[in-house]
């Protein structure tokens, strides 16, 4: 029996790609800091699918401890895809930004996320069908005022990834690894970074996609050959393309 593992799931992004991964009739592994909200998650997809395996991991992966803790706890299961989505963001300008939280962010969103992917590669790389795919931001390629710090970390889930997709066919791996970019998302990701208890996309965001749509997305990219999935900020659309980023090779002389 194959797992996809979807960390970050309790909410958003994350919970919609677990219902939509589980409609393919893909066991999960589940993990998020709030057991209770896991829990109805599972609910939710064995009602719907009770074919499918759920197993809830509880975890706050912003301690490089716990990251390390959480993987060895998958060792147990055969894993086929790896979904690194936990994050967060913050909107402040950087002289007036709370250093404890963006440390915390950093941590979660590259140093857990890098830590993960590093470990998944080393275990599953020469898999055939496996797949990693990091969840980055529009914000990982354009930055956006007064979120300077949280675009510098989905600007680095960006170049790892597409970096590591390379690395990977560079050296004719069959694992493959994808960057999913979303622009404005309705989900939780509004309340954490501005620090506030309530966030109404429909009357502050002129465009926004709902977390349904970009856990389809999110599908649309596993089923394709290509390495980034992103918002085209002009046209609001979806798209699949090639990376961005240059890739250089060195060469000996």
């Amino acid at each position: 029996m194959k797992y996809t593992v979807i960390t970050g799931a309790s909410s958003g992004i994350g919970y919609e790609a677990a219902l939509s991964f589980a409609e393919r009739g893909k066991h999960l592994i589940i993990a998020a800091r709030r057991e209770d909200k896991l829990r109805e998650l599972k609910e939710e997809i064995q009602t719907k699918n009770p074919d499918v395996e759920v197993i809830v991991k509880t975890a706050d992966l912003s301690s490089s401890e716990n990251v390390h803790r959480f993987y060895e706890s998958l060792k147990e299961y055969q894993l086929e895809t790896f979904i690194n989505n936990a994050g967060f963001g913050n909107f402040d300008p950087i002289g007036e930004q709370n250093l404890e939280k963006i440390e915390e962010m950093l941590r979660l969103n590259i140093q857990a996320l890098t830590i993960l992917s590093t470990l998944f590669v080393r275990e599953y790389g020469q898999v055939e069908g496996t797949q990693l795919i990091n969840v980055s931001s529009g914000g990982g390629y354009a930055i956006v005022a007064e979120a300077v710090t949280y675009c510098a970390t989905k600007f680095y889930v960006s170049a790892f990834t597409e970096g590591l997709a390379q690395e990977l066919a560079s050296k004719g791996m069959p694992m493959k690894a994808k960057v999913l970019a979303p622009a404005a998302t309705e989900t939780e990701f509004a309340q954490r970074a501005f620090d506030v208890e309530e966030f109404q996309y429909g009357s502050t965001v002129p465009q926004y996609h709902t977390s349904k749509e970009m856990a389809h997305f999110m599908l649309n990219l596993y089923d394709s050959d290509k390495v980034v999935g992103i918002v085209n900020p002009e046209k609001y659309e979806f798209q699949l393309i090639d990376p961005i980023y240059p890739y250089v090779t060195r060469t000996s002389k």
